[in-house]
């Protein structure tokens, strides 16, 4: 089965959870790879927090296996790591929680490549933020895509996808506890196959959106009412806020309703 000899990537609360239940359902993860907490990125000029990290190496010594940190995609580069890689001689590299590019040489290492877990209905809403952005622009749809890494942003096929809905009185908190049991699912049924039948995306009709930093989140009072409310939900807790000033003070707004 493809759940042995696993190489696990990923730094956020959302891949702690899914890393958690790869080892509950005695799958065989023999390296965690991870990035720090301050990093450095492509789009900034100075390092970016990620506000939702989780350090993985007590996973690692739980398990008793190798634990690698990557600094950043220009300098300490995953590629660093090629010969690693190959001596585990993985079926699968699963990301969860990842914030750089695989390179060639890695994704052609495992049999299976290396499998991506994406929460919106690829080819919609690839890039950056996918459920902040979903609940921003007042979508009644999202989802959860597993994928098999491309050159390209969220480009590659698809292995499973699961829908989720996203409820009126939803904040940000309720969608990605939904998504993140919507992972967990798919994950776990793809390992548990012995073949997986890969579905090639349409590039034409991927939609990438940025990502989103604090600064993003001030709102603009010249929006309609029910944008407004979609806004401050969708960067509600755990996420910094939506915000505003009001006489010179940064106000952080993290519910809001129509009065009539």
């Amino acid at each position: 089965m493809i759940k042995e000899n696993i190489i696990f990537l990923g730094s956020t609360r959302f891949s702690e959870k899914i890393l958690k239940s790869l080892i509950k359902n005695n799958c065989n993860i023999k390296a965690i790879f991870s990035i720090p907490e301050h990093f450095s990125i492509s789009y900034s000029d100075v390092k970016v927090k990620n506000i939702n990290y989780v350090n993985l190496k007590p996973y690692s010594n739980q398990l008793g296996i190798p634990y690698f940190e990557i600094n950043s995609e220009e300098g300490h580069k995953l590629l660093d790591f090629e010969k690693e890689i190959k001596e585990i001689c993985p079926n699968v590299i699963i990301a969860a929680g990842w914030f750089y590019m695989i390179p060639k040489k890695i994704r052609q290492i495992p049999r299976h490549g290396v499998w991506c877990l994406h929460a919106s209905l690829l080819p919609n809403y690839a890039g950056g933020a996918p459920l902040v952005w979903a609940m921003i622009n007042g979508e009644k749809e999202t989802g959860v895509t597993l994928f098999r890494a491309d050159s390209g942003v969220d480009d590659g096929d698809i292995i499973l996808q699961k829908k989720i809905k996203i409820k009126e009185r939803y904040k940000i908190k309720d969608l990605v506890k939904k998504s993140t049991k919507a992972a967990k699912k798919i994950v776990l049924k793809a390992v548990n196959q012995n073949e997986i039948i890969y579905k090639p995306q349409d590039k034409s009709k991927i939609k990438i959106f940025p990502q989103r930093s604090p600064i993003d989140g001030e709102i603009d009072w010249s929006w309609d009412s029910k944008t407004i409310i979609n806004f401050v939900k969708a960067q509600s807790k755990p996420y910094p806020g939506a915000w505003t000033i009001i006489n010179g003070k940064k106000i952080t707004l993290w519910d809001i309703s129509i009065q009539n």
